[in-house]
């Protein structure tokens, strides 16, 4: 019996040790999740794999840590090795912020990146690197775009229980909310939020609505959020629909083409 005790225990000791596993194609924009879109230094990336975490952690401070839940992520690239800034683990998921030091020429390139959980090493995967990956957060398909006089999204009039939505018009401001614009005017440390100043991104996104080119007003770092950017925008004259197409161009990369807003006359 003793035996038998010491073999499933040690059976369940080499089950816990079994090493995180990145999913080929799992290193993806944190807002748009799109496969095969090249990952930006100081954006959100989510990380998909199995044995990623033994349990699910959150952050819940500012500055970001760069272990969380005993999983830490480091990048590869041009003779450095950086820590990721960690947001959310789980299993299956991670999410981090990407240095922004990782691609210190400006120039796209293939990096390393090792996921580390509990001392256990995955093995190391090849990931695309560009200084531009632009995504915009949304939910099932409705962009993350607040309008600047209410605070309220710019959605179909109740298409979510309990929440107050409603259709933006051309003319109204919007703020939003996308990762992946690039370098900055002011650089902040890794895992830090923009509370402290105003910074813009170096190059303004073209922003598209219903295939208009909307007025930029602004586009930099959320303050609050930690890897965001902030794009205050003035909606164009376009034909009213509750699906109207909005996406982001900079670099020469452009945006999910599934995200949309509601726009009312």
């Amino acid at each position: 019996m003793m035996r038998t005790l010491f073999l499933l225990t040690a059976g369940a000791g080499l089950a816990l040790a079994q090493p995180p596993t990145v999913t080929n194609g799992g290193v993806v924009n944190g807002a748009s999740f799109a496969q095969g879109q090249p990952i930006t230094p100081g954006s959100l990336i989510s990380i998909f794999g199995t044995n990623l975490a033994a349990s699910t952690a959150q952050a819940d401070s500012i500055p970001l840590s760069t272990q969380l839940g005993g999983v830490t992520v480091q990048f590869i690239h041009a003779g450095q090795t950086l820590n990721a800034p960690m947001l959310f683990v789980d299993g299956t998921q991670l999410n981090v912020q990407v240095p922004w030091e990782l691609l210190p020429d400006g120039v796209a390139a293939s990096v390393g990146m090792i996921v580390t959980s509990n001392s256990v090493s995955a093995a190391k995967v090849q990931v695309s690197a560009a200084p531009f990956s632009p995504g915009i957060f949304a939910s099932n398909g409705l962009a993350i775009a607040v309008n600047n006089s209410d605070g309220t999204l710019a959605w179909p009039a109740g298409v979510v229980p309990g929440l107050t939505t409603h259709p933006a018009k051309p003319g109204d401001a919007l703020i939003v909310y996308a990762t992946g614009l690039g370098q900055l005017d002011n650089t902040p440390a890794d895992g830090a939020n923009s509370l402290d100043k105003l910074r813009n991104t170096l190059v303004k996104p073209i922003v598209m609505v219903g295939g208009v080119t909307a007025e930029v007003l602004f586009s930099g770092l959320s303050p609050q959020f930690v890897g965001v950017n902030q794009v205050n925008i003035v909606v164009p004259n376009v034909p009213a629909g509750a699906s109207v197409p909005i996406q982001m161009q900079i670099g020469g990369m452009t945006s999910q083409s599934n995200v949309t807003i509601a726009i009312t006359q």
